[in-house]
């Protein structure tokens, strides 16, 4: 089987390369990633599979789909193509989206024959307010069997963990008045804002070791002269579950409505950019995948990395089974965020890991379509760890 898929990788290579390159060379960021989703979709097309643009009214996504007319599980990856400000593709998505599309293109080409389903999924803004966080709350990933994706990196790394987070903005409204003539006459939305860093530093000693609350002052008055009328602070509260967040991100508003209190301000509290579930790893699906890679040749496999980042891919990981791998595309270490690290994925050593990241995927898939007790077993483990 190994040789059967490494023949329609190489069929497919050239047309995979021109993809990351041409991705490569249009960076958009998050939600404007016309160009980039139009390339996908214009690739899975061709090989047959009936896509849906905009989907759930997200103007950059798309569900692909590929079905047979036998019956089996449904199998997901996970496109991801948005850029960074200046810097490009400096966390690789370019590359990332393309080994999706291919694997998904790939394993279309067995399931005449072992049935099955494979749905590729375009899911924009990941470094923002990640897609995935929408599509999973609206059902879109209700009815997958497997969800998977491999993200580029200096080393190939198992499948870990991110922290939950939640999103949170803090406006105080206070009154304005002449900061030296009516001092007692204002209400200083500022001192609320600050106030509230230092009931949150006076928590931090109460917190978790792992866990993460980091902010700014958006807005915090207009002149010195002038009562700060409008304050606005903006803050990710971060945890290894989300379990633990739902009880941090309450002591955290505590803080705010405390200081508020006590300057006599307004508060509202909300939500400016959507909140994360952590990234819960079936390790059953983890283990098949490391198989199948060092299959592929990959003779080194690092664990898990310790992450106090946060991924949109998490609250696919509490819907379906779920995996996050990295990949090397580099023999030398690499920051990612920068543009060497952009500048690598179009690389001879990058397109040599894509295949057999790719080709790896696909036995993945394979083996979980045809091995019904596998299955079980993924769905057995998801159902234990899911509810954190």
């Amino acid at each position: 089987m190994k040789d059967i898929v490494l023949r329609q990788i190489n069929e497919l290579k050239k047309e995979l390369i021109e993809l990351s390159e041409y991705i490569y060379k249009n960076p958009e960021l998050g939600y404007e990633e016309f160009k980039s989703s139009k390339a996908h979709v214009k690739l899975l097309k061709k090989h047959g599979f009936n896509v849906e643009e905009e989907y759930m009214g997200i103007k950059t996504a798309f569900r692909a789909e590929f079905t047979s007319e036998i019956k089996g599980p449904t199998i997901a990856y996970l496109c991801e193509y948005d850029a960074l400000p200046d810097i490009g593709h400096g966390c690789g998505h370019n590359l990332l989206g393309t080994i999706s599309t291919g694997a998904g293109i790939v394993l279309s080409k067995f399931l005449s024959n072992i049935g099955g389903k494979v749905v590729v999924f375009g899911t924009p803004a990941e470094e923002t307010s990640g897609a995935k966080v929408h599509m999973a709350d609206k059902g879109a990933f209700d009815e997958v069997d497997i969800a998977m994706l491999a993200h580029p990196a200096d080393k190939h790394y198992k499948s870990g963990t991110s922290l939950a987070m939640e999103a949170i903005q803090f406006t105080f409204k206070g009154r304005s008045a002449h900061a030296a003539a009516y001092p007692d006459k204002g209400i200083n939305a500022l001192d609320a804002a600050i106030n509230t860093f230092n009931n949150i530093n006076a928590l931090r000693q109460h917190i978790r070791s792992d866990a993460r609350i980091h902010g700014i002052i958006v807005e915090g008055g207009r002149a010195a002269n002038i009562v700060p009328e409008l304050a606005i602070a903006q803050f990710y509260v971060r945890a290894s579950t989300k379990s633990y967040l739902k009880e941090l991100s309450s002591k955290v508003k505590n803080c705010a409505m405390g200081a508020a209190l006590a300057a006599g301000a307004q508060l509202e509290i909300s939500n400016y950019e959507a909140s994360y579930d952590d990234l819960v790893t079936n390790n059953t699906l983890s283990n098949i995948y490391c198989e199948k890679l060092m299959a592929m040749g990959v003779e080194n496999i690092y664990e898990s990395r310790e992450s106090y980042g946060s991924l949109d891919i998490g609250n696919v990981s509490h819907v379906c089974p779920t995996i996050h791998p990295y990949f090397a595309i580099t023999d030398r270490e690499l920051v990612a965020h920068t543009k060497e690290f952009a500048d690598a994925t179009i690389t001879s050593k990058a397109y040599e890991e894509m295949c057999k990241t790719i080709g790896a995927l696909v036995l993945t898939a394979i083996e979980v379509i045809k091995d019904k007790n596998l299955l079980k077993a993924i769905k057995e483990e998801f159902e234990k760890t899911r509810s954190n």
